[in-house]
């Protein structure tokens, strides 16, 4: 038995599989091929774009899926949420879609677009943005190369954006945010009700939640005497209670904790100083609670 899993062809592929690979599935794929190669017989991936992947898993093309929350909003398709997966293609950071106008625009708000023209990917979802601001402005589905339609075809944008940067690199300014989105991991409903597949789903999100969870921490171990103990678990900030054990010396302890890290350049000096021995840092690939 497989689960047919969409995974996001384009702007999102890179970092999905960067974090399926810490999440420890093996997963590769030719340059002109849309069925990835994965190290497990349960899975059967294909590429499809994100925008695509809500429609199909509610039609049960595919049991499962990892898109947006925009384009599940904005395809109105009816799936299972099974995960929310904040990570996108810069970093791991929720994504917004912001309305943007030329620098030079006399349009300064939402209101003054009453009776504009907007360009975007994201119809359906700035159509709702727009009837909320009660403004009345058309509203047209844009093939790509979304920046360049301003001020000549369009009076605005509504586009997406990690940083803003490239927004200001086409000489673009934000007026107001439309959306903000995290990536999903999503499920057929037909899917959801079949044990093996729930399962099955259940435990892809166990293991990518467990992945994201990992992202900038960093594992230490140390030995320390019985008399700098107390001095030593001052120090430490973790996750939760650092595990302590005692070593088959007499009057020694095993010391083991996750932290972030960035505090490990600074933690490791004082707890040397602190009376620890035998430190060790070790990369995180999941952390599951």
């Amino acid at each position: 038995m497989k689960i047919k899993l969409g995974l996001p062809k384009g702007s999102l592929q890179e970092s999905t599989f960067r974090l399926l690979k810490k999440a420890g599935f093996n997963i590769s794929v030719g340059s002109r091929s849309y069925f990835p190669a994965i190290d497990d017989r349960e899975i059967e991936p294909i590429l499809i774009r994100a925008q695509e992947i809500p429609r199909y898993v509610e039609e049960g093309v595919i049991d499962a899926g990892i898109t947006g929350k925009d384009w599940i909003m904005d395809s109105l398709a009816k799936i299972v949420e099974a995960a929310d997966l904040v990570y996108a293609k810069q970093g791991f950071i929720p994504v917004k879609w912001v309305l943007a106008v030329p620098r030079d625009s006399r349009i300064k708000s939402v209101q003054d677009l009453e009776g504009k023209r907007i360009a975007t990917e994201l119809v359906n979802v700035t159509k709702e943005f727009l009837r909320k601001k009660k403004v009345k402005a058309e509203v047209e589905f844009s093939w790509g190369a979304t920046e360049m339609k301003t001020p000549e075809l369009v009076d605005a944008i509504v586009e997406l954006t990690e940083t803003g940067r490239s927004l200001a690199e086409h000489n673009l300014k934000i007026i107001g945010v439309v959306a903000e989105s995290t990536t999903k991991l999503i499920a057929n409903r037909e899917a959801w009700k079949d044990n093996w597949k729930r399962e099955k789903i259940e435990n892809l999100s166990l293991l990518i939640k467990g992945a994201l969870l990992a992202k900038g921490k960093a594992g230490l171990k140390m030995n320390v005497p019985e008399v700098s103990l107390d001095k030593v678990l001052a120090i430490i900030s973790a996750l939760r209670q650092p595990t302590v054990s005692r070593l088959s010396g007499k009057g020694w302890y095993a010391l083991e904790t996750v932290i972030d890290e960035i505090e490990v350049r600074r933690l490791i000096p004082e707890l040397k100083k602190a009376g620890a021995e035998g430190i060790i840092e070790y990369p995180l690939n999941k952390v599951i609670y």
